[in-house]
């Protein structure tokens, strides 16, 4: 199975979400309210890869268990530097159920805040296709 950091290093959106919980809560740096759910989580992450350039991890902390990662990331946002941190956490099946972001400088974070509000409609699109896709219960 492809980690969360190799899916998005590689830029595979589809790895990205397979390892994505159906329960996972993302805590956005630039939103007040969580957004709960695999679908929009989903979406946003695809949003991301668009809008961030030169994205890297430079480093990767875990706890002994492995159920808790920091993943410490560079990446430029419409010519500004950010760095970030991506903390994961990872249900009792292997899948992430809590992924908060946390960014900075400032001017970085408004920089990302305005990137991804010019792509939320089409994440908010995405986010409706893939729950009208599911089959369901």
């Amino acid at each position: 199975m492809t980690t969360f950091r190799e899916a998005v290093e590689a830029r595979d959106s589809e790895a990205m979400a397979a390892v994505l919980a159906e329960n996972v809560v993302f805590t956005s740096p630039v939103a007040f309210k969580p957004y709960p759910g695999k679908a929009i989580t989903a979406a946003i992450l695809r949003g991301v890869l668009r809008v961030f350039e030169d994205f890297r991890y430079v480093r990767e902390i875990a706890n002994a268990d492995g159920r808790d990662h920091a993943l410490i990331f560079e990446a430029t946002v419409n010519g500004k530097t950010v760095n970030g941190c991506d903390f994961l956490h990872y249900d009792e099946n292997g899948l992430i159920d809590s992924l908060t972001v946390m960014i900075r400088p400032l001017s970085a974070a408004q920089a990302l805040a305005e990137a991804m509000a010019a792509q939320f409609p089409r994440i908010q699109e995405e986010a409706l296709a893939a729950t009208q896709a599911q089959p369901s219960s």
